[in-house]
């Protein structure tokens, strides 16, 4: 459901090394065409010459809704104020404003053509019996990979998806629909959450061509998560849905400036989601603060037959996380400090140091350095069970959207891009989709040694032995560095991240703001046991309450380092 992207040496970016770098608005595609010229994609990637003068931010019109919170929202419509309907028809004119025209961010891959429709039933609603809760009439966007049974199609950014209606909703949508949110439409994503290439560019996918990172268009917006992460920081919705399988939730939040919440596998249902494995894969929440996040995870948590994961949260779920915000929350807190994770840069070391000094004025004790013993250990065990699970898991998908699907097996995919070679494959190719359809099932020995290794190495000998040894609450660490320049010719030029530990484990890891370095945004992730996302959310709301660093997005054009804009 998504891979960050690749790995530098620097990091242990596990799955990231191996499986992304080693022997591991409604039709087809938007501003930036899959088959723009070389040029293009070379001044795309060139770095701008430095300068004395500063970019000029994008004409945009000031925004009655910008960075407006679900509270406030709600509060909005009670008095009266708004309405469901005046809210989806606001950031529908703003998608329209700046997605595919403008600054041509290219968030969004397809808008739900009944999205004012909802939003009026939902405004009846309101007035015969009130509000369903906190989420009743709030627009969201959610991920491409999230089957919906409506009118848009779930593609996984795949022109060999094009068509595709899931028989029902996935469980992720039931939930937004049962809480009364509009759903205004999907984003684009890195294709096949970037499980494609290893020579991959985030945030590109042969349906939706590039998303752009708002802060500066030149850059890159992270993935696989990449249409929720841009869409959500330029206030194109409220409130969204990324999905991740190892960074994904939580690297595009951090070069967006939002918050995200990578949950613990089980406490939000995968079915109906197109995966790339059982393993690891989780929805969440990507949000403009802790406050909406915490309150959008409340409402996708639950039981579902559909997906025996979640029957361990029945006695861990809750449907009201947004209880933990407390501002004084890092009081009394113990935190590790993951130094092995550091090293991204001299200017992202600095952040993070000032970042630790926050902890401390805010109450908290540094366990400092507080490394994973494990470090670095299940990095190719990771992968192989990615390939192994990408195969079974996808296949099964296919197979369930029934004798009319487009494609019905991973071979299939393959075969396809192959024939459309041209329009999917004209900067990358997909190396890792030819070496999971090599993997034999999951009996192998191979593919269940692995799983072991990294549930034995990530969790209990990792992150749950690292907490018992120091007594700890959380363990925090650089999400990753400011966002790079897209680069359409070699791919992604990631620096570094922290998010394999708790991906492989299967654990929460939340993403918040601390800060910007050149003017784009830099995370700093808090992570921890199973089911500790109460707090986390306590942990990250009360550093985000003490820095409120985040700063909306000016559609540069470029950043020039060193010159302020």
């Amino acid at each position: 459901m998504g891979k960050s992207t690749k790995s530098s040496s620097r990091q242990p970016v596990s799955s990231r090394r191996f499986f992304l770098q080693t022997t591991l608005i409604g039709g087809t595609a938007a501003t930036l065409t899959p088959i723009y010229a070389a040029s293009e994609a070379a001044r795309v990637a060139s770095p701008k010459p430095a300068g004395t003068i500063a970019p000029k931010a994008a004409d945009v019109k000031e925004f009655e809704l910008a960075e407006i919170t679900i509270p406030e929202l709600q509060d909005g419509m009670k008095s009266g104020k708004f309405t469901a309907h005046a809210l989806a028809e606001k950031y529908l004119a703003r998608i329209d404003e700046l997605d595919k025209r403008g600054p041509a961010v290219n968030a969004v891959i397809e808008l739900n053509p009944d999205a004012l429709s909802i939003a009026d039933a939902l405004d009846q609603e309101q007035k015969a019996k009130g509000p369903r809760g906190p989420l009743h009439g709030i627009p969201v966007l959610i991920k491409d990979n999230i089957d919906t049974a409506d009118r848009m199609m779930t593609t996984a950014g795949s022109l060999s998806l094009v068509g595709s209606k899931p028989p029902k909703d996935s469980f992720v949508a039931q939930k937004l629909r049962a809480a009364g949110a509009v759903i205004l439409g999907k984003t684009n994503l890195s294709e096949w959450a970037n499980s494609r290439s290893s020579h991959s560019t985030s945030g590109w996918s042969g349906r939706g061509g590039l998303t752009r990172n708002p802060y500066a268009l030149d850059r890159n917006a992270c993935g696989s998560s990449s249409g929720t992460g841009a869409g959500i920081s330029a206030n194109f919705a409220v409130a969204g849905i990324g999905t991740e399988t190892d960074g994904s939730i939580v690297c595009p939040s951090s070069s967006n400036g939002l918050a995200g919440i990578k949950p613990t596998v089980g406490l939000v249902s995968r079915s109906g989601i197109i995966p790339i494995s059982h393993s690891q894969d989780g929805a969440g929440p990507m949000c403009r603060t802790v406050r909406d996040a915490a309150i959008l995870l409340g409402a996708l948590t639950g039981v579902d037959p559909e997906d025996a994961a979640t029957s361990a949260s029945s006695s861990k779920a809750q449907t009201d996380y947004a209880q933990y915000c407390d501002p004084n929350g890092l009081k009394g807190a113990r935190i590790g400090v993951g130094r092995k994770y550091f090293g991204i840069s001299d200017a992202v070391d600095a952040l993070m140091n000032e970042t630790l000094d926050v902890l401390k004025k805010q109450g908290a004790t540094l366990v400092d350095p507080a490394d994973i013993e494990t470090f670095g250990k299940f990095d190719d065990s990771e992968g192989l069970v990615l390939l192994y699970e990408l195969k079974a898991d996808l296949n099964a998908y296919l197979a369930r959207l029934g004798p009319n699907a487009p494609v019905k097996t991973l071979k299939d995919v393959i075969e396809f891009n192959e024939r459309n070679r041209q329009k999917e494959m004209p900067y990358f190719g997909q190396d890792l989709l030819i070496k999971a359809e090599a993997k034999g099932p999951l009996t192998d020995k191979e593919y269940l040694e692995a799983l072991t290794k990294n549930h034995q190495l990530a969790g209990k000998d990792g992150i749950d032995a690292l907490m018992d040894k120091h007594q700890l609450d959380a363990i925090v660490a650089p999400t990753g560095g400011p966002a790079w320049l897209t680069d359409l010719i070699t791919g992604d030029h990631f620096t570094g991240g922290s998010s394999n530990a708790a991906a492989v484990a299967g654990y929460p890891n939340i993403n918040v703001t601390a800060g910007y370095v050149s003017g784009m945004p830099v995370g700093i992730s808090f992570f921890g046991r199973a089911w500790s996302e109460p707090t986390l959310i306590k942990l990250a709301y009360s550093f985000e309450q003490a820095t409120k660093a985040r700063q909306a997005p000016r559609f540069l054009p470029t950043i020039l380092p060193g010159v302020k804009s």
